[in-house]
């Protein structure tokens, strides 16, 4: 189909509250699928992963940031433009370790359980979004930095803040291939 000419192709983008809620529909969804919440927040992961092997390229155009020289300025990138820009919020960063490559974000507010009060007590081990970490692993794994992500505190689990750690695990090596 084509377009009609001198028409702007427009952004469009989807309420804050319709996400919420279809998140809260997924996890609610993969959580009748799965016994174990193990298995569910793996599954999360896994989803989290794909969607930020993909999401990277749309960050890198619409942010027109620069390389990060560092694992600081990276968790500094992912707070302060990525969070921003996908969710909404601007989580701190606090650097956890001597070596400079582990962090935390922390988020006092998480908009992804806004309609959500508490976990059920069976589901006391679910990690709820951990989509997060998948998300972050996946998109720093497209620009070459192994990482391990994992939520540290959750409010849903009566801690006072939602933390995400991240540790930088080593540049990826990008792999030459020599002709023989």
């Amino acid at each position: 189909m084509s377009r009609p000419a001198g028409r702007k192709q427009e952004n469009h983008k989807i309420s804050r509250e319709l996400f919420v809620l279809t998140y809260g529909a997924l996890v609610a969804q993969l959580c009748k699928d799965y016994e174990k919440d193990e298995d569910v927040n793996s599954c999360l992961d896994r989803m989290g992963h794909s969607i930020g092997v993909r999401l990277i390229d749309d960050f890198l155009a619409r942010s027109a940031v620069k390389k990060c020289r560092s694992y600081s300025e990276t968790a500094e990138m992912i707070a302060q433009v990525a969070f921003k820009m996908y969710l909404g919020v601007t989580p701190s960063v606090t650097c956890s370790s001597p070596a400079g490559n582990e962090f935390s974000l922390i988020l006092d507010k998480n908009p992804l359980v806004d309609f959500v009060e508490e976990l059920p007590a069976e589901r006391a081990s679910l990690c709820y979004c951990n989509l997060l970490c998948g998300v972050i692993r996946g998109a720093l794994e497209m620009v070459h930095l192994a990482a391990e992500v994992t939520f540290l505190q959750d409010r849903l689990k009566g801690d006072p803040v939602t933390e995400i750690g991240i540790t930088f695990l080593r540049k990826a090596e990008d792999r030459k291939h020599k002709r023989n």
